[in-house]
């Protein structure tokens, strides 16, 4: 009888420990616990009768100011947080850079709203005017290389430089990528787990795992704990099919400012990549040829290649990426 108590008790331990470091493992949708590495502020937005807002850093340079700012866009399954030693090296040379959460990732609200590229774009506008900043680089980085495109299209006065890495939407994604709806996607999206996401990172993202990779991780796993997860999975969802269905290459021709891609040459990213046979997926997303096509498509367009690198040069190849970066500006 005791011994049935004793196993009792310690099983009783072992799940309140397991359930206390689930619980501190979780993040909220909005990041509130994550520490970025600059201080946030948040840029208020009215739409579609909503009160949301939008977070951002602001980083001064570190010395020898150039008046010259550079605004970073992450990726779909980013925030600002990952931009760390680009803001570091920039500001080191005297930039001033803006990193903005774009409506719908990191810290910046999760709004049930129609997402468009179009739409961000203004707001981003919107933020740069309220900092009183007439001219920017913009560097974008997959999903942002889209967001930038579009930027740079409807606001090509507002921009120096178009810096893309790595962007997405390279191909029409509709010609292959059989059509899912938004709650279809929903429904895929709640099914995602740590483990899920790490694959998918493994996979996607790097040709070699560094333990340094794991924060992302468990910055993009520890919102599945949140009892707001299915917010979260809804716009994620509703970010896919913004991602879908308004391509922006068939407007490369139409860019007007100077322009510079980054390419990881082991790149193979497709958004919907699950959705495809093996032999479609080996068929797109070769971002090594995909870099040469896009670069002819922009007018004077240049092209930097990474040997070696998947979807994230800024993270896979800091070094080689920073440099190139400065080169380009």
């Amino acid at each position: 009888m005791f011994r049935r108590l004793l196993a009792s008790s310690f099983l009783l331990i072992c799940l309140s420990i397991s359930a206390f470091a689930q619980k501190t493992d979780t993040l909220s949708i909005t990041l509130e616990n994550i520490k970025y590495p600059y201080p946030v502020k948040f840029f208020p937005i009215h739409t579609e009768g909503q009160d949301i807002r939008m977070a951002y850093m602001d980083i001064v340079p570190a010395q020898n100011a150039n008046g010259r700012t550079v605004v970073l866009f992450h990726g779909k399954n980013f925030g600002g947080y990952y931009w760390a030693n680009v803001i570091r090296a920039l500001t080191a040379k005297g930039f001033r850079v803006v990193v903005p959460d774009q409506i719908g990732f990191g810290k910046s609200s999760k709004a049930f709203i129609h997402y468009s590229f179009h739409q961000l774009s203004r707001w981003n506008k919107a933020l740069l005017d309220t900092l009183g900043i007439q001219k920017a680089n913009i560097l974008g980085h997959s999903m942002g290389g889209m967001l930038a495109t579009r930027f740079a299209l409807m606001y090509p006065q507002t921009i120096e430089k178009l810096l893309l890495e790595d962007p997405i939407g390279l191909e029409d994604y509709r010609q292959f990528v059989p059509y899912t709806t938004t709650e279809q996607q929903y429904k895929t999206e709640l099914k995602a787990t740590a483990e899920s996401i790490k694959k998918y990172y493994q996979t996607s993202y790097f040709t070699a795992w560094k333990p340094e990779y794991d924060e992302l991780v468990k910055i993009g796993a520890g919102v599945t704990g949140s009892a707001d997860f299915p917010r979260y999975a809804k716009v994620a969802a509703m970010t896919f099919t913004m991602i879908y269905e308004q391509p922006v290459l068939y407007e490369f021709p139409n860019i007007i400012v100077p322009t510079t891609l980054f390419i990881g040459r082991e790149d193979k990213t497709i958004v919907g990549k699950g959705l495809l046979s093996p032999e479609m997926q080996a068929a797109h997303g070769q971002y090594k040829l995909l870099g040469k096509q896009t670069a002819a498509r922009i007018p004077k367009a240049k092209l930097i290649e990474f040997e070696g690198c998947g979807h994230i040069p800024h993270m896979e190849v800091t070094k080689e990426f920073i440099t190139a970066l400065l080169a380009a500006l």
